[in-house]
């Protein structure tokens, strides 16, 4: 298997090449999913885990105090602890629709998430909306392809079809969210929910697997953990053990792979 290092010289969008040469740098696997409420707590989660992680995942439409000066903040610690910022929006609408959602409203989520995701349900129509906005800025898209919790549609031939619509945009998806490796094409990033180092499954439905499940089972490139680590005691702490278990599976893939 190719480094990601060496998967970055094969990729065309520039946070795509970015965001490999950042995991290989800084020796990291792990997005932390910042699932809360308020900007104080998303700040303290950036400033904190910062130094674990290569991206951080907001739900910024969930913030109750809402600012511009805190995506400034955010942009600021993203510069500082070297990690990329991922609006996780899971567009669906039709294509002129998401372009306004993506560059306007009070978000603004182009100017400043490197990237963001994408439902495939309406067509391809959605990309193309989205990359008239993205592209031009650098930024790069995630197709959601297969989902983590019990129950959902996201298989079969809706997945067989996001992979193709991925391929045809290629200078704008930089990869998926996914449960599985879909393609061995390198400047695909395959990211996934649901991790955990004890876990198996939760109240509402989502389903965990480990890290070593996750990378060297199952071909994923970025863990995406969120309460694990900033509900645990230590968050810290927690989060390097989740950094450590992930980059030594991605070690371990890569010795598989060359024997």
């Amino acid at each position: 298997m190719l480094r990601y290092s060496s998967r970055a010289k094969f990729c065309t969008n520039h946070t795509g090449k970015v965001l490999l040469e950042l995991m290989e740098r800084k020796q990291t696997n792990l997005a932390i999913a910042a699932d809360v409420t308020t900007s104080a707590e998303l700040l303290k989660i950036a400033s904190t885990l910062g130094t674990e992680i290569c991206v951080l995942k907001t739900h910024i439409d969930i913030i109750e105090d809402f600012s511009p000066e805190l995506i400034k903040k955010l942009s600021d610690l993203a510069n500082q602890y070297d990690f990329l910022l991922f609006e996780d929006r899971k567009f669906a609408d039709i294509g002129n629709t998401v372009k306004d959602q993506y560059s306007g409203g009070i978000y603004h989520i182009a100017n400043w998430a490197h990237i963001t995701n994408a439902h495939t349900v309406p067509g391809i129509g959605i990309i193309e909306g989205l990359k008239t906005i993205g592209l031009q800025r650098g930024r790069g898209l995630l197709l959601l392809a297969e989902m983590s919790s019990a129950g959902n549609l996201a298989y079969g031939e809706y997945t067989q079809r996001t992979l193709e619509m991925a391929k045809i945009y290629r200078d704008f998806v930089i990869g998926f969210i996914t449960t599985r490796q879909l393609t061995d094409v390198p400047y695909f990033i395959n990211f996934t929910p649901g991790i955990s180092l004890d876990k198996t499954s939760d109240d509402l439905k989502q389903q965990y697997i480990t890290p070593y499940q996750a990378i060297v089972e199952r071909g994923i490139d970025i863990i995406i953990v969120g309460r694990g680590i900033y509900d645990s005691q230590n968050p810290v702490e927690m989060a390097r053990q989740y950094r450590e278990q992930g980059w030594k599976a991605y070690e371990k893939r890569c010795d598989l792979i060359d024997i």
